[in-house]
């Protein structure tokens, strides 16, 4: 979840020199960074350097990375002519770069270490290219969503087929296992969920299944809503820390794994407290296959580098088989 950026020294010392899009976009940088992780903590997985906005450019949207604004679409999706002018991204040719940095990793990466690969989930990435950023209350997004079906339905098509396309290109440059972000699928209702996502969600994840790779299917504020993620497809469900991890999880079925579910801001506490959330999460999963001990969300700026390293260790300690 995140496991590069601002919190690892080695990564702010990368980030003076480069830009965030400058960095993606070489492949020996992003594969430096990816291992960063890898090599400072005891991690069992490497989670590839990207960002889940990058696939829109290749749609034909100008991404920017402003300072103090986090990423900016420059010309925002909000009409038929808009949505209709955008391509399906090639990832061959439009997102090599994100491909070659799974090969660069792949090859470097210790083989008893599994490398994931990503994307953003077409809700969430509609929201980014409807608003032009972050969002709240996703008021433009539900206002097309609501008010113009057929644009609404061409967009996330078009995304569904953008996507899986990538997520499929991932899997033959080395990943072993992909993770899906619905990050802002938790602003809506169970109804609107099931009628303006399900469907669009399913039908990219659907072919996937195909591939043997565990998919994490992820988000946010999604109590009500895992049901119908888990309906929605994935191997993996992610819980965010809002929901007990023992209670999602029997609601879920034992047909899915889980992942989580850690308050990322848990690990700025001393370590007796980070020690006992850890474990409340390790006794709600009972030992239980299918369980991967992670944070619910990603891991914060300014966390301390040591809380991560001894976290890891500890639950390496815990759950290591006698």
């Amino acid at each position: 979840m995140r496991q590069a950026g601002r919190y690892m020294s080695e990564y702010r010392r990368l980030r003076e020199r480069y830009g965030l899009l400058e960095m993606f976009r070489d492949p020996e940088i992003a594969a430096e960074v990816t291992l960063q992780p890898v090599h400072a903590l005891s991690v069992d997985a490497a989670i590839l350097f990207a960002d889940i906005l990058l696939p829109l450019e290749g749609m034909g949207m100008h991404l920017e990375f402003a300072a103090g604004e986090g990423p900016v679409i420059r010309n925002p999706v909000r009409s038929r002519a808009a949505v209709e002018a955008l391509r399906i991204a090639d990832p061959h040719e439009h997102l090599g770069y994100v491909l070659e940095t799974l090969r660069l990793v792949r090859a470097e990466l210790d083989a008893r270490l599994a490398l994931i690969g990503f994307a953003g989930a077409p809700f969430t990435l509609a929201s980014y290219a409807i608003e032009g950023g972050g969002s709240r209350n996703h008021v433009r997004t539900k206002a097309l969503m609501y008010s113009d079906r057929a644009t609404w339905e061409l967009l996330m098509c078009k995304l569904v087929e953008t996507l899986g396309r990538y997520l499929r290109a991932q899997l033959d440059a080395g990943a072993q296992a992909l993770q899906v972000f619905d990050s802002w699928v938790g602003c809506l209702s169970p109804s609107d969920y099931r009628e303006y996502v399900l469907p669009y969600t399913a039908e990219l994840l659907g072919p996937l299944h195909d591939s043997g790779a565990p998919l994490i299917h992820f988000g946010t504020g999604t109590s009500d809503l895992l049901l119908l993620q888990r309906e929605a497809g994935g191997t993996v469900l992610g819980v965010d820390w809002r929901t007990p991890l023992d209670e999602a999880w029997r609601r879920l079925g034992p047909s899915v794994g889980v992942q989580g579910n850690l308050d990322p801001v848990a690990l700025f506490a001393p370590w007796p407290v980070i020690e006992q959330h850890a474990q409340e999460v390790l006794d709600r999963a009972a030992g239980r296959p299918g369980h991967i001990f992670n944070l619910g969300h990603g891991i914060l700026p300014e966390t301390p580098v040591d809380h991560v390293k001894r976290l890891a260790d500890f639950v390496h300690e815990r759950t290591a088989k006698k």
